[in-house]
């Protein structure tokens, strides 16, 4: 038997075509949900959300500065990084795929192109798990952290693989090792890189058991461990810098609290180390509380799996249409895939099946979701269901079965050509493979981002709305997050202090919007980003955005209000009865409009919630995307028309707001537009709709030519349809 040899070119050559197709598909800019959040700390080392992702931040810090002379954007640059994770992913898998395949064919075969099959189909798994909808939609932009973490699953699998061909020889203990060490570092990055631990453990007790006897290997792995974990001191590290993002605040006043926070993955030591690493803010239920019931999840799961194949074969994100029989098929190819991996050897089989056991079932249960945001039924309350779709936290398994669905493919090849050896055979059963470009096909349109600058223009416009050294409220991620990408990332706007709500109720965040609003550290208005429509600030804010201390708000708390309060804000006296409810949030956000009124124009990204719950509604008035608190009479200020009852009848500055719209606004991949994937976001076209549809009213109101009122419904009209999910949804 001659040794293996693995075909290290070949991969290499898969890899650099999915690269490929990444780049012809690669986002030219930042996009919604975590993406901003991702980019922005990565280039300036900031601390994203919980657990803080160490090894992201660095490593994009790094990656980013490599790039940095090829003059391509900051956001192309880590976007590009999310492309060659995966591709290299697809790499190491289409390795891990020849191998099993090489095993099944076997050495004494003579015809030349069954002696080809393991590289047909490591080929076609390359094809095939790099196109799959949800592998693709994450590579080509860094939404997530996870393109890093499934490098690190595909490459401890080929490490695995790699052991049990060696497992005899000397010195093979060190790719256990590796494994290892790359399993626990990915954990910095996140928990998804111990996924493969299972399937390692499987493939020692069924290949080598004795080799957990080993002492200098076991001494060795535990090294690794201690090594890999030691990335997490950069939170502490960083943190204490105070960088302008720096959620959870992880900082340790001493070096052995933090390494016991570390080494006891933040059962004890510093607490808020500690809390950042176990994610205690997101307060999750143990796993026995299910947040829907289990087939509800499996349901779930496989609403994702049926994304993966033919996305484009249906509009409707839910399952049974055009795209299952498709998806029934890849099912089905898959499994087989499998049960062929058992016929390569033992170990194989059992590592395969159990990783992709882990990345399936095993994932649905420890993720425990709530109902899924598009397949719970109408009577499940919205705050029963995801805020948003969650297939990307199966990226990895999908990847794998693509490869596992390749490997199930040349086995029906091999048997549809008579099971011989027969080039004729072969030949004439061939066009069967072609079912491996059924994803490259039908996924393409809702995959690419090539030309979606929807999210950045989002964000512009979110700021320009607001004049200089104004303070935005913003509601959650995706009126937060990309302005911070415009802000940290090309630096346009900084002097907004943009403030989350939902953040006001941590203890870390009100001291942070103290700090950086100081005057000693309050960022400048640059005029070479003025919007043209305000006036020109002649000095910056003399103190912060509030006069209490540290410790006056560490002391807020929520609760109702024991008896009548009245809140002077600016000239206006705001009476609050007894029995109010307000949150500590909702407190410490009207301390902050209380002591800024005056310096600094408060704006909200809605005119619903936070300024609907402090009782401000009357004196806000539309501003382009924003509502801006304004406490006097709003009928006697110039350029205020009130709309009427059918658009909402909210205070419109229609003169300001016409000039943001029509001469300030960017709309690119906003106002026309065939697909818009993310349905959870189908809510940012509907501000632009709202935004023309008042303006159209107002200008009726106030006695604008009807041209001009025909030309905003006109617009209002064309963003109605992308709303409604492009023209092609309404086809």
């Amino acid at each position: 038997m001659t040794e293996f040899r693995p075909p290290y070119a070949h991969a290499a050559g898969a890899a650099f075509g999915a690269f490929f197709l990444y780049v012809l598909t690669l986002a030219p800019t930042t996009w919604f949900w975590d993406t901003s959040e991702y980019i922005a700390t990565a280039h300036i080392l900031g601390i994203p959300h919980p657990p803080g992702n160490p090894l992201f931040v660095v490593v994009g810090r790094v990656w980013s500065l490599l790039l940095a002379p090829t003059g391509l954007d900051v956001a192309v640059r880590i976007n590009l990084l999310a492309a060659v994770t995966s591709a290299l992913a697809t790499g190491f898998f289409f390795l891990v795929a020849y191998r099993i395949l090489h095993g099944w064919i076997g050495d004494r075969v003579q015809e030349i192109w069954v002696r080809r099959m393991p590289l047909v189909g490591a080929w076609l798994g390359a094809l095939m798990g790099a196109t799959a909808f949800t592998v693709w939609n994450q590579s080509n932009v860094n939404e997530k952290v996870y393109t890093l973490s499934v490098l690190g699953i595909a490459a401890v699998s080929w490490l695995a693989i790699r052991w049990a061909d060696r497992k005899d020889q000397p010195g093979s203990g060190w790719l256990l090792v590796m494994a290892v060490y790359l399993m626990v570092l990915g954990s910095t990055n996140h928990l998804m890189a111990l996924l493969p631990a299972p399937a390692l453990g499987v493939l020692i007790l069924v290949e080598k058991p004795r080799v957990l006897l080993d002492t200098n290997l076991l001494t060795r792995g535990v090294l690794a461990v201690v090594l890999a974990l030691s990335f997490n001191f950069f939170l502490p590290i960083r943190s204490a810098q105070q960088p302008i993002i720096n959620e959870g605040e992880p900082v340790c006043e001493t070096l052995r609290g933090a390494a016991v926070a570390i080494y006891t993955n933040g059962g004890f030591g510093c607490e808020a180390l500690a809390a950042n690493l176990t994610r205690e803010q997101y307060a999750k239920p143990p796993l026995s509380e299910r947040q829907a019931p289990l087939g509800h999840q499996l349901a779930n799961w496989f609403q994702y799996f049926d994304w993966q194949w033919a996305r484009g074969l249906a509009v409707e994100g839910t399952p049974g249409n055009a795209r299952l029989p498709v998806s029934l098929l890849f099912l089905g190819l898959g499994v087989g895939g499998l049960l062929l991996a058992f016929r390569s050897g033992p170990g194989g089989g059992a590592y395969l099946t159990t990783l992709a056991v882990t990345l399936t079932l095993a994932l649905v249960y420890y993720l425990n979701f709530r109902y899924g945001y598009s397949l719970a039924p109408d009577e499940i309350d919205r705050t029963q269901r995801e805020v948003r779709e969650r297939d990307y936290f199966f990226i990895a398994g999908f990847h794998l079965w693509g490869f596992l669905s390749a490997m199930g493919l040349v086995g029906l090849w091999r048997w549809a050509s008579g099971g011989g050896e027969q080039r004729r055979g072969l030949a004439l059963a061939a066009p069967i493979l072609v079912v491996a470009f059924i994803p490259l096909v039908f996924n393409w349109a809702w995959a690419d981002r090539s030309d979606d600058y929807s999210a950045r223009d989002w964000a512009y416009n979110v700021l320009q709305s607001v004049e200089p050294y104004g303070i935005i409220f913003t509601n959650g991620d995706n009126d937060t997050f990309p302005l911070w990408y415009l802000q940290e990332v090309e630096e346009i706007r900084q002097d907004v202090t943009v403030i989350v709500v939902q953040y006001l109720y941590t203890q870390w965040y009100p001291r942070q919007l103290n700090y950086h609003t100081h005057p000693d550290r309050q960022r400048a208005f640059d005029p070479e980003h003025d919007p043209g429509v305000y006036p020109a600030p002649t000095e910056s804010p003399a103190r912060s955005i509030t006069r209490l201390s540290d410790a006056e708000m560490n002391q807020v708390v929520s609760g109702q209000i024991g008896q009548d309060m009245t809140v002077d804000v600016g000239p206006v006296a705001v009476q609050y009865p007894a029995g109010t409810w307000l949150g500590r949030g909702d407190r410490l956000a009207l301390a902050i409009i209380r002591d800024s009124l005056g310096e600094r124009p408060i704006h909200f990204a809605s005119t619903a919630g936070l300024a609907q719950d402090l009782g401000l509604s009357r004196w806000v008035t539309r501003q382009g995307l924003t509502a801006r608190l304004i406490m006097t009479d709003l009928s006697e200020l110039d350029g205020m028309v009130r709309t009427s009852q059918q658009v909402g009848g909210d205070w419109v500055n229609l003169d300001t707001s016409l000039a943001l719209a029509e001469e300030v606004f960017s709309y690119r991949g906003l106002e026309e537009r065939e697909i818009w994937t993310d349905r959870a976001t189908l809510n940012i076209p509907w501000h632009f709709y709202f935004l023309y549809l008042q303006l159209a009213d107002g200008a009726a109101q106030a006695g604008l030519s009807a041209e001009t009122v025909q030309e905003l419904r006109e617009r209002a009209e064309r963003f109605a349809v992308v709303a409604q999910g492009g023209s092609r949804a309404l086809q």
